[in-house]
């Protein structure tokens, strides 16, 4: 009782606060909705099949041991890989490697180390992938067990909206919103997740939605075109960045300029792009500074938003969600970068999962109103996961795309592609 009472005088306060900032709308039309999205995913959760899940954990444990033993032989004797004394012992003082972080304790061996010392010796390849595989194994193996439910044999995962800074959805006990998907071994890991018998997963993804958000709200006229057009983004982005005509655009040129895309996305540094496509800083600033160029509506919203973020020392969603970056004013350098990267990034980001939350409330609310069986079981950023029975495979597939897509009216279009399998690994 005295909950509840706190709660109703808390809501006066509230109500009041969020008509001053002008985000009335935001709180009553998505976010409070969302929260009923929320507790359907908690409450349906999604089935794992146990038999898969520990043939996955047998398949890791049999690499871990054959890279074990392949680090040993390549270093001339035995030790405790996980130590990170004797594995620093190891790397810099018998194998001379060229020590490059050293701690209070001793040598630094953590994974931005080892990166750097890639080329330098053939172990640090199997250094990296046994790190990899160990903590797939202890996460996510032996780390879930614990959360399947043994009376619906499915993971029940808690689903939050008011952690992150930008208004993302979390996903926490396990976090299902973190299985590695950049390497295979990692990303089969999907496949222990499974739909109930006579039904189907079918999955949504938003293409490239934080990019048309950019294109939107910078105005950026060769990105609206590229959108508009149909056209591939990255591919566009190489063609003017490398001076290449479109059709003479190779592999590696696509992947340094999707690299910047995203990059200017997530506010990159010269110092970050470098570092990801192993370049140097100076041509990683070329690249930048290029792309700015061509893009100018790109560069001039990030001139703006930055400007604003300093007089008023917030910045906003397209749907007035609002974050504070007191980091601009800081005397520290490092920390005032962070501001601007903060300010920057949470427009978009921030605007893309408000879309995404609203396309997530428009498709439960048909769900309800159409009376159907199927179920939405997770959300990950771009992306949505429904269990749906074999009989509405159809309907829910062109009711998901008509609630994704038409989820918010931008400049460019919103592309949702759709997919249908017996296991999240095999989803599109």
């Amino acid at each position: 009782c005295l909950y509840a009472e706190e709660v109703y005088k808390l809501a006066e306060v509230t109500m009041k606060k969020l008509k001053e900032i002008n985000a009335v709308d935001l709180f009553k039309n998505i976010d409070m909705p969302t929260v009923e999205v929320l507790a359907e995913m908690q409450w349906n959760g999604m089935y794992v099949d146990l038999e898969e899940l520990e043939l996955y954990g047998k398949e890791l444990k049999d690499r871990i041991e054959v890279l074990t033993q392949e680090i040993y032989e390549l270093c001339g004797e035995e030790f405790n890989i996980n130590s990170t004394k004797q594995l620093g012992e190891i790397l810099f003082e018998k194998l001379k490697l060229p020590v490059v972080k050293k701690t209070k304790s001793g040598y630094s061996t953590d994974v931005d180390v080892l990166e750097k010392l890639r080329e330098e010796h053939p172990v640090i390849e199997r250094l990296l992938e046994y790190r990899q595989l160990a903590k797939l194994n202890s996460t996510y193996v032996e780390g879930m067990k614990p959360y399947i439910n043994p009376k619906t044999k499915r993971i029940h995962s808690f689903f939050h909206q008011t952690i992150t800074a930008t208004g993302r959805i979390s996903s926490t006990e396990p976090n299902l919103q973190n299985i590695p998907t950049r390497f295979e071994l990692g990303k089969r890991l999907r496949k222990v997740f499974r739909p109930a018998e006579g039904c189907i997963y079918i999955d949504a993804d938003y293409s490239q939605i934080e990019l048309r958000v950019l294109a939107h709200i910078s105005n950026d006229e060769h990105m609206v075109q590229a959108f508009k057009n149909g056209e591939d983004i990255h591919r566009q982005a190489a063609s003017k960045v490398f001076n290449t005509p479109i059709d003479e655009v190779t592999k590696e040129q696509r992947s340094a300029a999707k690299a910047v895309n995203f990059g200017i996305v997530y506010g990159i540094s010269d110092f970050g792009l470098g570092e990801q496509l192993h370049i140097s800083r100076k041509k990683a600033k070329q690249y930048i500074e290029q792309y700015l160029e061509l893009y100018s509506g790109i560069k001039q919203f990030m001139t703006d938003v930055v400007e604003k973020a300093k007089e008023s020392g917030y910045v906003e969603t397209q749907f007035k969600r609002r974050r504070y970056i007191p980091e601009l004013k800081s005397s520290n350098y490092m920390v005032r970068q962070f501001g601007q990267r903060a300010a920057m990034n949470t427009p978009i980001q921030g605007t893309a999962a408000d879309i995404m939350k609203i396309a997530m409330n428009n498709v439960l609310k048909e769900l309800k109103q159409r009376n159907m069986k199927t179920k939405i079981v997770l959300q990950v950023h771009d992306e949505m996961l429904l269990e749906a029975t074999l009989d509405e495979i159809e309907e829910v597939k062109d009711l998901m795309k008509n609630c994704m897509e038409s989820a918010c009216e931008l400049n460019v279009p919103l592309i949702a592609e759709v997919s249908e399998a017996t296991n999240w690994y095999d989803c599109k």
